[in-house]
């Protein structure tokens, strides 16, 4: 029979190792423990949706058109993974009857996203976000208070050196007008612009303030600003939320060409990226307010606001500048029997995993060998266990550190490895 290649992971998609998941823990828990602190609950909603639920979010949006991973149809629903979580989130809320309850509701979500998108670095095609909404809620406080949430998470998994860009991008009764200018200016530009931004130019066109080709940055900056062109409501909440960041000593950087990529943004509008880095692959956490998705989904008309947080990029960075992967062993104890005795030994680990990690080293190998394996993988102790100790519910535990042994019954090792 031929030898075939072996089978390999998908592309795009990445598997996350023993040495690698410590850190995840850490940044899974500390969003945890932030979204607590700030008094929301957490959700959690199926990875599968119906594909109008993600069409409702924005057919013109890349998430949508280009990126969404359909499943083969069967029956009458036509499905996808989810690509975001903020829709689903929106759905769970009224069909979970959570608008029936106390205003408004705080949610967090923690789990994986799909998108066909090109894989790079940092980019993958299965990614994990830490997602926030306050749906049901219109105050600018709770614009604040996202962003303040998203910051607060970053500074607890030890990411502190980032920066905040914010922007407004008005509302259904004055984005209109400001994006009738929009096209107004870009028009005579167009046959200049790039092929993605030529079709944009009249379905989305507030897009090309978010373009990153090369072609069209030259046209940026004297293209009219959306904060030059807000409602009197949408002037009043972005000069409250911006009044709040700076009462809580939050830095931020006004950008007036920062859009977000989904349709369903209203008003403000933000983005962590670490800093020195620009463009919106580097962005950490990313959200804003959303009013019109609710009726967008068929719903009563509710606020909402919240964020994204992309947790391998933050992981990548916990990387850099923590611990060092691969530098935490996978047990504390190594039981090391010498000769024919998994029994035995299998009933030591038990005892001692009581008050710590324990492994048993079940391999025919001598006892040096042995030795030498549980050096390698950092363990603090080692219980070395003879038949002749067996016979007698007696071991040797050996503190790796300063090679200190002494002979215990097996009933002592939970005391003296406490």
């Amino acid at each position: 029979m031929p030898r075939t290649q072996p089978i390999k992971a998908a592309r795009g998609v990445r598997d996350i190792l023993p040495a690698a998941i410590p850190l995840w823990r850490e940044a899974e828990q500390g969003a945890a423990d932030v979204a607590r602190r700030f008094g929301y609950q957490e959700i959690a909603t199926p990875v599968i949706e119906q594909v109008e639920l993600i069409q409702r979010v924005g057919e013109d949006t890349d998430a949508v058109a280009k990126e969404l991973y359909r499943l083969e149809k069967r029956g009458s629903q036509d499905l996808a993974l989810r690509p975001e979580a903020t829709a689903g989130v929106v759905r769970a809320y009224f069909e979970g009857g959570l608008n029936q309850g106390p205003q408004p509701s705080r949610l967090y979500l923690i789990g994986p996203m799909f998108r066909h998108d090109k894989p790079q670095k940092g980019r993958y095609r299965q990614f994990s976000q830490f997602n926030v909404e306050v749906i049901g809620g219109a105050s600018p406080g709770f614009d604040a208070e996202v962003i303040e949430l998203a910051g607060s998470w970053l500074d607890e998994v030890g990411v502190r050196d980032v920066r905040l860009e914010l922007n407004s991008i008005g509302d259904a009764k004055c984005r209109p007008a400001y994006l009738d200018r929009l096209k107004d200016y870009y028009r005579p530009l167009k046959s200049r612009l790039h092929a993605d931004s030529q079709l944009r130019l009249e379905r989305n066109p507030l897009r090309l303030l978010d373009s990153k080709v090369g072609q069209d940055q030259p046209f940026k900056s004297a293209a009219p600003k959306i904060t030059d062109h807000l409602c009197a409501d949408c002037a009043a909440h972005w000069a409250l939320v911006r009044r709040l960041l700076d009462a809580a000593g939050i830095e931020y950087e006004h950008n007036p060409y920062l859009v977000r990529g989904l349709d369903y943004y209203t008003r403000t509008v933000f983005e962590f990226y670490p800093g020195g880095a620009r463009g919106q692959q580097d962005a950490l956490a990313s959200g804003g307010r959303y009013d019109g998705l609710a009726e967008a989904e068929g719903w009563p008309s509710t606020p909402g606001v919240g964020f994204a947080g992309g947790l391998d990029r933050v992981i990548e960075l916990m990387a850099v500048k923590g611990e060092p992967v691969g530098t935490r062993p996978a047990a504390d104890v190594m039981v090391l029997p010498d000769g024919d005795l998994a029994v035995e030994a299998a009933e030591v680990a038990r005892i001692c995993r009581s008050v710590r990690s324990t492994a048993v080293d079940y391999e025919p190998k001598s006892l040096a060998a042995k030795m030498r394996s549980a050096n390698k993988l950092g363990v603090k102790f080692v219980v070395l266990l003879s038949p002749a100790d067996a016979a007698q519910r007696t071991a040797r535990l050996r503190d790796m550190s300063s090679g200190e042994q002494t002979d215990l019954a097996w009933v002592e090792l939970p005391t003296r490895l406490a």
